[in-house]
């Protein structure tokens, strides 16, 4: 049987360095990799205020990263982008400073660009079953159903 390598607190500190300044992490993330490095908590919370002191670790950075990175590369709305950083731990502050991150025209065109994308993939002749299914799936990218349903709308007639 393999035994876990054991570290110390200096090693798993510049381990947690690196894990932190390779991509931006919550604090969640953070405990969990030192939880995966079998380190006491003393030690946790030694490693965790190092890295903020250090600005390794910055909840509201992560929450911004995180916020723009899904919108623009994902194409995720700020429904699912709010959901994902609650289950992260992420406090209100953080979340409505990241949502302040995506500009409102930006959010608009991205929503009516995946929605003229995906009507041309729906084969459905029945307007209203179209505008349903087109509805279900910009709501599951975790956008607002009032701004779904007012460009499905103006969309399908």
């Amino acid at each position: 049987m393999k035994t876990k390598k054991s570290y110390t607190v200096d090693e798993a500190t510049k381990v947690l360095e690196h894990f932190c300044a390779y991509q931006e992490r919550c604090h969640k993330e953070v405990e969990q990799k030192l939880y995966d490095l079998n380190m006491i908590p003393e030690a946790k919370e030694q490693i965790i205020l190092h890295l903020i002191q250090h600005n390794f670790l910055n909840e509201e950075r992560f929450a911004k990263a995180y916020a723009r990175g899904k919108f623009s590369i994902k194409k995720w709305g700020r429904i699912k982008i709010v959901s994902e950083l609650k289950f992260k731990n992420i406090s209100s502050y953080n979340i409505n400073a990241a949502l302040q991150e995506i500009n409102e025209e930006d959010y608009l065109s991205t929503l009516q660009t995946i929605a003229e994308k995906k009507l041309t993939l729906i084969k459905e002749p029945n307007s209203f079953k179209k505008r349903n299914k087109l509805s279900t799936f910009l709501i599951s990218k975790g956008f607002e159903t009032t701004i779904v349903y007012k460009i499905t709308s103006q969309l399908i007639e």
